[in-house]
């Protein structure tokens, strides 16, 4: 088959930015054509925090559920005036939106995002696919991670020596082969943002440059170690609903530290996590992707607390979750199903995302 053109579009959990990507997609590639990032306002940004700790009104969800549409429809429109793209050229955009609260178990399982799709496919003028983990948990499975699909579509080729880890707000690992592993190992970049945020201003800690002159409190990053969440078996999911800052306060309350130090141990938290789950199986190589690769104080204690692994970083690694949106949307466009169930516990792999034109 022809390749097709697919933009995708991701903005993730630490909501420090907005990624839009252009892929040329077929059966055997994604292909990375063009890749911007644009700024998150940081009045939205707020709105949303509000909305996930509940501190908000209906109505208001609603205004931002449309705010948030109208802001990627922007940040779409600019990407392709910027490099003279022809909307009718472009397949479908695919859209994750913002995860305002994920809670696959329960009696009433759900995960809702918002970013309205049809607003944003009504002001593109580009179909849009969208709401990519309700299927999933619908068949009894926890929505989340999606990453391992697209990274053994990546990797297919050398799939039996590499370990895959995506660290945004929360990090999730992959581990290719004939069944399908991978989970989220816990905070990624978020707790360590927003601890950064409360004592800077700043939105992120660059390279890790601010933990990097603190230490590491030993007795509080045990009690850290102790989450239920970390000893729980796979399939399982974390985001915001467990991992905030409300979750930071609990262990400051107990240990009064210096703001740069517990900043270190958060990355340290970051770091352990990752490589606890790492060591669980036997592969040669580490490829990290995903924001917190930039980070790269955080990049120098997963190699070291891994000796005997080689750590890389992926190609466009800051894009890859952008460039997967784009990925899954050629799925759904193709009604080809997504090799999730091992991943999610779902029943059965399923046709992800509905499509808005």
């Amino acid at each position: 088959m022809k390749k097709e053109s697919y933009i995708g579009i991701m903005s993730g959990t630490s909501m420090d930015g907005i990624d839009v990507v252009l892929c040329r997609i077929d059966r055997y590639e994604c292909q990375l054509i063009h890749a911007e990032e644009y700024p998150f306002p940081p009045e939205l940004k707020e709105k949303l925090l509000q909305a996930i700790k509940g501190k908000t009104t209906l109505a208001q969800i609603g205004r931002v559920h449309i705010e948030l549409a109208i802001l990627f429809a922007e940040a779409v429109n600019t990407f392709l005036y910027t490099y003279d793209i022809d909307p009718k050229t472009v397949t479908a955009i695919g859209s994750h939106g913002q995860t305002l609260w994920h809670e696959p178990q329960g009696e009433f399982p759900f995960s809702m995002q918002l970013g309205d799709p049809s607003t944003l496919a009504a002001r593109t003028r580009i179909p849009v696919v969208a709401d990519f983990r309700a299927k999933d948990v619908a068949m009894g499975g926890q929505g989340a991670p999606l990453a391992p699909s697209f990274h053994q579509f990546l990797f297919q080729e050398v799939s039996e020596s590499i370990a895959v880890v995506n660290i945004g707000g929360m990090a999730n690992i992959t581990i290719p082969g004939k069944t399908l592993i991978g989970y989220d190992t816990g905070p990624g970049n978020v707790l360590m943002d927003l601890w950064c945020q409360t004592h800077t201003g700043e939105s992120y800690d660059k390279n890790g440059a601010w933990a990097g002159t603190g230490k590491i409190n030993f007795t509080l990053l045990e009690k850290m170690l102790r989450e239920n969440y970390f000893s729980q078996p796979y399939p399982k999911s974390t985001g915001r609903e467990k991992f905030n800052k409300e979750w930071i306060s609990r262990f400051a309350e107990e240990e009064r530290l210096r703001s740069e130090d517990m900043q270190r141990t958060l990355l340290e938290l970051t770091a352990v996590t990752i490589c606890n789950e790492l060591l669980k199986f036997q592969r040669d190589i580490a490829v990290l992707s995903g924001g917190g690769a930039k980070n790269t104080f955080l990049v120098e204690r997963i190699k070291a607390l891994i000796p005997n692994i080689n750590v890389i970083i992926a190609e466009n690694a800051d894009m890859l979750e952008a460039m997967m949106m784009a990925w899954l949307a050629f799925k759904r466009i193709h009604n080809e199903h997504i090799n999730l169930k091992d991943v999610t516990g779902a029943k059965e792999n399923g046709i992800l995302g509905g499509i808005y034109r």
